[in-house]
């Protein structure tokens, strides 16, 4: 029988993660309990918020153990099955399966995977999965983006952040992303219709920001935090709102982000700011994808999906998610698709 292998946590993390900090271990298959599906992992999700899991700070789930398999979304195919919900070959997303080439759950908290004609497997790990409704509930819940309004977005080449970007558009509004590299930003404006880009990596983002947004700004979709956030936040219009979505340029450092540096802003432009975690919107879903399946079938939403093969090199593409050498949703393919 296959064994299985699986990433577990041996130290928490202290600054970038290292060599060391996690560990691939293999041991054999057990057998099924009554209601048991074993399932081949055949995608892993690689997100920036498994560098929290790792950390024991307070945050909105509870940290990996030291000892425990890494935390991660990922898709899969059933090979066994001793539940009545699922036969052998079905495609099931494991929810948090984990870093782990097979997930052995109770057939209760799987959910079969939907199978759109035309449309990969990947994309349910990315604009149909928890990446396009992140997107969905953080712009149209709370950016609340109106016709001809200014909407900013940074990490805009990201998963979440190209997504969401076309949605403000979809809603009408004026879209100016961030993102780090003339590639990137040519792909924004080009491919999916951002209206402007600038890319911090070559050019003084206040400066860009005054250019491209002439008006101010009516809602930012933050993924970034640090100064950049400060840049964005100093431009806001009275009234403006802000989706927190993430702040991955903090995520290493060993002490709490810092704050905005003008929280007076908040007060004087009557600002609202709502930090968002996508597990607080599922029992809504429904709602984010009445508008974007449509929107993927009439290809009206476009997405990217980078693609690391092997579970074995599980560490080295998490590092690309802080290096930002990677295209849209990062995912590792732990095993061939049926």
């Amino acid at each position: 029988m296959t064994n299985l292998k699986r990433w577990v946590l041996q130290h928490r993390p202290v600054g970038d993660i290292k060599a060391g900090d996690l560990k691939l271990v293999e041991e054999p298959i057990r057998e099924l309990a009554d209601g048991e599906v074993q399932v081949r992992t055949l995608y892993l999700s690689l997100d920036p918020t498994n560098r929290i899991w790792m950390s024991d700070q307070d945050q909105y789930m509870p940290p990996v153990q030291i000892g425990d398999t890494m935390r991660g979304g990922s898709l899969g195919i059933v090979e066994r099955s001793r539940s009545d919900r699922f036969k052998q070959g079905d495609v099931v997303n494991t929810g948090l399966g984990g870093w782990s080439s097979h997930v052995i759950a109770n057939g209760m908290m799987l959910s079969p995977a939907p199978q759109l004609p035309g449309v990969p497997l990947t994309a349910y790990m990315s604009v149909l999965g928890a990446t396009g409704l992140t997107a969905w509930f953080g712009m149209c819940d709370i950016g609340k983006p109106q016709p001809g309004e200014t909407v900013v977005v940074s990490a805009a080449a990201g998963a979440v952040g190209s997504i969401a970007g076309q949605i403000a558009k979809l809603k009408g509004a004026r879209v100016i992303g961030i993102a780090g590299g003339k590639a990137k930003c040519d792909w924004l404006v080009n491919e999916l219709g951002f209206d402007g880009a600038i890319d911090y990596k070559n050019e003084d983002v206040g400066a860009a920001l005054d250019r491209l947004c002439p008006g101010g700004i009516d809602v930012n979709f933050e993924n970034v935090g640090g100064e950049i956030m400060d840049a964005v936040m100093a431009r806001m219009n009275n009234f403006g709102r802000m989706a927190l979505c993430g702040m991955i340029s903090t995520y290493n450092n060993d002490d709490r982000p810092a704050g905005p540096k003008d929280f007076a802003q908040v007060l004087m432009r009557r600002l609202t700011i709502k930090g968002f975690i996508i597990i607080d919107y599922l029992p809504r879903a429904a709602e984010a994808m009445a508008e974007l399946i449509p929107w993927v079938m009439e290809g009206k939403l476009k997405w990217k999906v980078h693609v690391d093969q092997g579970l074995e090199g599980a560490m080295d593409s998490l590092q690309r998610l802080f290096t930002g050498d990677h295209d849209g949703k990062l995912l590792i393919q732990v095993s061939p698709e049926p």
